[in-house]
């Protein structure tokens, strides 16, 4: 019997439950408690193996503190609203690493730090 892979639709909703878990610097864990479930189960609709049901999107939509609209936007033949205009930042913020960059970076207590890893950034993708 084959897998079957996830639907493209809950794989976009579940990014953008990343995303914006990660933009509000919230682990899994903590939003798992707040829906009364596991973080396992957080990183299946993350990945979108398991599809979040409407009366869940609209809880986490809330502990998340944005509108509904937020999950399904960037899908093929929806209006834009609600993230931003800028989806450089929400495809980054969709990417594995980008918590642990977020994290890190936030850690820095040193504006001058925090200017020099920028640069770095910046001069690494000059570069590429």
């Amino acid at each position: 019997m084959q897998k079957k892979s996830p639907n493209q639709i809950d794989k976009h909703i579940g990014s953008r439950v990343r995303a914006r878990r990660i933009m509000l610097g919230m682990s899994q864990e903590k939003l798992a408690d707040a829906i009364g479930l596991t973080f396992q189960q957080i990183q299946k609709y993350e990945k979108g193996v398991n599809r979040i049901g409407a009366s869940r999107l609209l809880h986490i939509a809330g502990i998340l503190d944005v509108s509904i609209e937020f999950f399904f936007e960037g899908l093929p033949g929806l209006r834009a609203g609600g993230f931003s205009d800028d989806s450089l930042v929400a495809d980054f913020l969709t990417r594995p690493e980008s918590d642990r960059l977020v994290r890190g970076f936030l850690k820095l207590k040193d504006d001058e730090a925090r200017r020099k890893v920028a640069d770095l950034v910046d001069w690494l993708a000059s570069a590429g």
